[in-house]
């Protein structure tokens, strides 16, 4: 494994640096978009279920086009797939640009009026869709197995780093300088991770000469997350409890209707779960969980949907960023953890396809839970709805320990 560090610090090793600046670029791309498009769609329509349509218009190609991204990272170079994904990612900030400055007209009124950045936002998820498979094909290039869990807390300290500076960053331009401006940075940030990641300095595996049948290469990796039990109720549960937890796809309709702030407000409260992660993520970077880690899991996630219905109840905006800071520091042990065993547990000729699969489990739940938030909230309305979904949180905890001792039994030990 050429490139990986011989110390004890991750960042010992250059393509591990180059790596996270990939994955802090694209995330910060793809949050500012995230908060502009969700405050131009309710500007546009003020109807919940317009939100809960942004994540569906980017799951569903998110779907189909994941299995095939796991198959194409485990068998292409992967720097110039990731480089051609923040191409995409940068090519979809450009027409969300074009619409905001009018050069495609979107008038106000109904949810049909908004069809060309929902449009927009379908060819986001299709790219997405090759960024996290990327990223964990390379982890495992530039680090020793000895540095995988303190790696894995430095990556999600990044990754909850750009969910904090991303949704403050969108909130802050689209008041001062509006969403035009906000597309355009985006755009540039793109571009920024497409140069990173073509740059990385990593040795990628020999390609596979003789290459197995695509939907038969993807079969094998069903089989073996669906096969490790440890594995799969560790993405079995971040999936639902993010599906049901999604109140952050409401939080446009909770500023204007309950909290009464505007844009700015909004880029607070969906920052605030970024920065309880990347608190939690610093320590875990330098105290890695490894004793217990299964019931640590658990009791996270469980603390998640807690928090999740405090927020639902409260009417107070520092009160609901607070509770919001709290969902973000359990988040933050539920996906160390996660990334961990996901490291630890895959080989690496099945990164791609495994981290594709981890991809639908846990990247699409965010989407499909913003669907299910807008959905419930139409039906039950907005306080109901976020309170239900935490309360369903808890039981998906209670029902995750019951089914899957051996997640309640683990220690990360074990995996190495």
């Amino acid at each position: 494994m050429s490139g990986a560090a011989t110390s004890t610090s991750p960042f010992a090793a250059p393509g591990f640096r180059g790596l996270m600046a990939y994955r802090l670029l694209t995330i910060l791309s793809y949050q500012i978009v995230a908060v502009t498009v969700g405050w131009h769609v309710y500007e546009l329509t003020r109807d919940p279920w317009a939100l809960g349509l942004i994540g569906l218009a980017e799951v569903l190609p998110y779907f189909c086009v994941a299995p095939f991204a796991g198959y194409l990272v485990d068998h292409l170079p992967r720097r110039k797939l990731g480089a051609v994904a923040c191409a995409g990612l940068a090519a979809t900030a450009g027409v969300l640009t074009a619409i905001a400055a009018g050069g495609i007209p979107v008038h106000a009124g109904g949810i049909a009026q908004a069809w060309p950045i929902y449009a927009a936002i379908v060819l986001t998820g299709a790219v997405r869709a090759f960024l996290g498979p990327v990223y964990n094909a390379l982890f495992a290039r530039v680090l020793s197995r000895a540095l995988f869990t303190r790696g894995a807390s430095i990556g999600s300290v990044v990754f909850q780093l750009g969910l904090v500076l991303g949704p403050a960053l969108g909130g802050l331009i689209v008041g001062w300088a509006g969403k035009t401006a906000a597309y355009a940075v985006s755009l540039l940030l793109a571009l920024g991770a497409s140069v990173a990641i073509a740059r990385l300095h990593v040795t990628e595996p020999p390609l596979l000469l003789q290459r197995a049948p695509v939907f038969a290469s993807i079969r094998e990796g069903l089989r073996f997350v669906f096969g490790h039990q440890i594995l799969l109720a560790a993405l079995a549960l971040d999936m639902f409890a993010v599906l049901f937890g999604g109140a952050v796809a409401l939080l446009p309709a909770f500023i204007k209707e309950i909290l009464h702030y505007g844009p700015e407000g909004l880029g607070i409260l969906r920052a605030a779960p970024a920065l309880g992660a990347v608190v939690v993520g610093l320590w875990l970077a330098r105290h890695p969980p490894e004793r217990n880690a299964g019931r640590i899991l658990l009791f996270a996630v469980a603390g998640f949907g807690l928090c999740i219905i405090g927020f639902g109840l409260s009417t107070h905006f520092w009160l609901s960023a607070l509770l919001l800071l709290g969902s973000g520091l359990c988040d933050g042990v539920s996906v160390v953890l996660r990334s961990t065993i996901l490291q630890l547990a895959t080989p690496d000729e099945m990164r791609g396809r495994v981290s594709a699969i981890n991809g639908i489990f846990i990247g699409s739940s965010n989407e499909l839970g913003a669907f299910y938030a807008g959905t419930m909230a139409r039906l039950l309305g907005l306080v109901p709805a976020v309170v239900f979904g935490g309360c369903m949180t808890l039981g998906v905890v209670a029902t995750t320990a019951r089914l899957a001792p051996r997640l309640r039994r683990l220690d990360l030990r074990e995996l190495h």
